[in-house]
């Protein structure tokens, strides 16, 4: 017979569990089962920018100028992205000029950091690259390629975003930080009032930046070929000699609405080559603010593969043999393989 009832027994238990709680297994617990903190940018974009502050503090200048597409789509809004960048290398008198002009688009969709959105780049070398994210989803292709469909890299989507829309960081940067921004007061751009800068070659100094600390480069057992002393050298030597134009920031969310850039940039001779001037000009603008461009994915699409077989499978189409796994089964020599090369679907 039982001496104790049951009620006695569940008491006890009770009790004992509550005596044995430990303080870190709480914490631990808590933090678990905590709500997951938002993304960074969501953090970054709640920062209060204020534009008329650009002039006075380089801190709030390099933050606007240098802002990332995810931030500016959390602040903005569903919105529309052009620029057109023009690159003309000039070299020792009686050469040839070297010039190529990109457009970069963008569309962005609702939903802010983890929105849909649609970017493509393309030059006048007829070289270009398209990547769109829908529901999820992302697909990419080359200029003249099908789009395929892009599971395992979940990278390129926000890499893509973030180098399409960040031409103004990018001269910025090759310009080594000199934007200097005069306020000119405030116009109306697409409805919206926006302060105006008039653009010049700032002085050397405080950019607002912490240089990073990156390790020494390695150098190759042959040494460096031709093109990467000329590349080293460019970014090594490069002087800015004159920039000029005007930037609109948003009084609201100090993303920036609309630039045009014209800059010039030498380099003297040395080993690697001839003294070269770069001209740089950018012209970008934000339009359809607010408006949800509806995006939907690619009609056709290649699915997602973890290698495309290319050559392996131009080898068989023309009865090529190759080296295969003993007891693997042999592709058919004639017919069209079932999944495009690298060229046709990325």
């Amino acid at each position: 017979m039982n001496r104790f009832p049951k009620s006695a027994i569940v008491a006890a238990l009770a009790l004992a569990a509550v005596a044995c709680q430990d303080p870190v297994d709480k914490a631990a617990k808590a933090r678990i089962f905590s709500p997951e903190d938002p993304p960074k940018v969501v953090a970054s974009a709640a920062e209060k920018l204020p534009p008329e502050d650009v002039a006075d503090s380089p801190r709030v200048a390099r933050r606007i100028l240098s802002m990332d597409a995810s931030e500016v789509t959390e602040r903005l809004g569903p919105h529309s992205y052009k620029a057109t960048v023009t690159y003309e290398w000039a070299g020792a008198p009686g050469t040839a000029p070297v010039k190529l002009t990109e457009t970069r688009t963008f569309r962005a969709g609702p939903g802010g950091v983890s929105g849909d959105f649609h970017g493509v780049l393309e030059n006048s070398r007829d070289q270009g690259l398209e990547v769109m994210r829908v529901g999820g989803q992302v697909y990419a292709r080359n200029r003249y390629g099908t789009f395929r469909q892009r599971l395992r890299d979940r990278g390129i989507a926000e890499r893509t975003r973030a180098e399409l829309t960040g031409a103004i960081r990018d001269v910025d940067s090759l310009f080594r930080a000199r934007l200097h921004l005069a306020p000119q007061g405030t116009v109306t751009y697409e409805g919206r009032t926006a302060w105006r800068y008039s653009v010049d070659l700032g002085p050397e100094g405080n950019t607002g930046t912490t240089p990073m600390a990156l390790p020494a480069l390695s150098e190759p057992k042959g040494g460096r070929d031709e093109t990467t002393k000329r590349r080293l050298a460019f970014f090594e030597h490069r002087t800015p000699k004159s920039l000029s134009g005007e930037v609109l920031v948003d009084a609201t969310t100090s993303v920036v609405l609309k630039v045009r850039l014209d800059g010039r940039i030498t380099v003297p001779g040395n080993d690697a080559g001839g003294a070269a001037e770069l001209r740089m000009v950018l012209d970008s603008a934000l339009s359809e603010i607010g408006q949800d461009p509806k995006l939907q994915p690619p009609a056709d699409f290649l699915p997602d593969a973890d290698k495309p077989q290319g050559i392996a499978d131009a080898l068989d189409r023309f009865g090529i043999p190759r080296n295969k796994p003993e007891g693997s089964t042999p592709t058919p020599a004639s017919g069209p393989a079932d999944e495009p090369g690298d060229d046709e679907g990325n």
